[in-house]
């Protein structure tokens, strides 16, 4: 049966692509009066497949070509979807307005057109999220910056980099905690992107993403370690008066897998299991992804720092991402461990938000 899965999803996928493509081409021919719907059927066809194979086959190009054929396959993925929704829109509104058609058409064009602009410029507006939050042992206050989710890569390098550096910097941390995902394609894979964490002026302590794994975490961290960063591999370290957990990405719990090769994978239970952890002291978990909380709840841990779902990033996948994690934004709370859930410094896929933030988390520990 699990292996039937994957094939339903993909046939459910396509039935979903070539049906949103039928729609949308009936809709346009209605609006404007065409003779035909062949021609809209070949473009909005064209489109997917070039939106899809673009991405597919420049994901890891390192060529300035490939590179131009991510971005446009990527803004184009955002389009169609909001070119979808707006037809829907519109449709719906017209049950009530009876509208001539080719102002529907029109505005369906100018509704997706404005919500993609949009949604690129608010994807470049990083925002300040701060959040007090009480534990019990510490003496002072530790300020903490929380970034995740940067995907330096086809669209943000170093230019971005320096601008999150710089707005990290003007809130004075005492430490900056990266939870993965800082990198997303090989293009800008190099040191020269991360020049700009030179000039950060709190210790920086790194854990990897999913993506950071699929470029190559070896090359991330190596390259990462040239500039002073703490990268932490399943691993407990200590700043000022807290006690942080650094975890590689895994799941959280292998041992009810079915496979004996998956079973033996590092999981969040496990290694939180194997750690020499110091009972009482007050605790900072990082993982990227918001998985295990019951783990890190068992072993003390007062506060879990994670990022990886965007909040969805695009509407309306925030409630998708919402049914997913239930820890898929901000601030939570589970048997006394706080869990704060970044939306992320950056993007994946299309360099939109729309319904969601790009944000820099800053975390007053305080105590209780």
């Amino acid at each position: 049966m699990k292996q039937i899965i994957p094939w339903l999803i993909f046939i459910v996928f396509i039935a979903f692509l070539v049906g949103a493509n039928m729609y949308l081409a009936k809709r346009f021919s209605f609006y404007f009066e065409l003779p035909t719907t062949r021609y809209l059927y070949i473009t909005f066809g064209a489109l997917t497949v070039f939106m899809i194979a673009g991405i597919a086959t420049t994901t890891n190009t390192q060529a300035a070509f490939g590179n131009i054929i991510y971005i446009a396959a990527s803004i184009v993925m955002g389009f169609l979807l909001y070119l979808l929704l707006s037809v829907a829109v519109v449709d719906l509104v017209n049950i009530f307005t009876k509208s001539v058609p080719r102002l529907l058409g029109i505005s369906a064009l100018s509704l997706a057109v404005f919500v993609t602009a949009a949604g690129i410029v608010n994807a470049q507006y990083r925002r300040i999220s701060e959040v007090e939050i009480p534990m019990k042992g510490l003496t002072g206050e530790i300020k903490v910056a929380h970034l995740s989710d940067v995907h330096i890569g086809h669209f943000w390098g170093p230019k971005t980099l320096q601008k999150i550096v710089d707005k990290t910097n003007a809130q004075h941390p005492d430490v900056v905690f990266i939870t993965g995902d800082l990198f997303d394609g090989k293009i800008r894979l190099n040191s020269k992107s991360l020049e700009p964490l030179k000039q950060m002026n709190a210790p920086v302590y790194f854990i990897e993403g999913n993506h950071d794994g699929y470029l190559g975490a070896k090359e991330v961290k190596d390259n990462l370690r040239e500039f002073g960063v703490t990268v932490l591999e399943n691993e407990v370290t200590h700043f000022n008066q807290i006690q942080i957990i650094g975890l590689d990405h895994m799941r959280a719990d292998n041992s009810q897998q079915e496979i004996p090769e998956r079973r033996k994978r590092p999981s969040i239970r496990s290694v939180l299991d194997e750690l020499n952890l110091f009972p009482g002291k007050p605790t900072v978990l990082l993982h990227h992804s918001p998985d295990g909380i019951e783990f890190a709840n068992q072993h003390g841990v007062d506060l879990y720092l994670a990022g990886h779902t965007h909040n969805g990033q695009l509407f309306p996948f925030n409630f998708v991402v919402s049914m997913v994690y239930k820890y898929n934004k901000g601030l939570g709370d589970y048997k006394g461990t706080r869990i704060y859930t970044s939306q992320g410094v950056g993007t994946f896929g299309p360099p939109m938000r729309v319904g969601t933030k790009s944000e820099i988390v800053i975390l007053k520990l305080k105590p209780e």
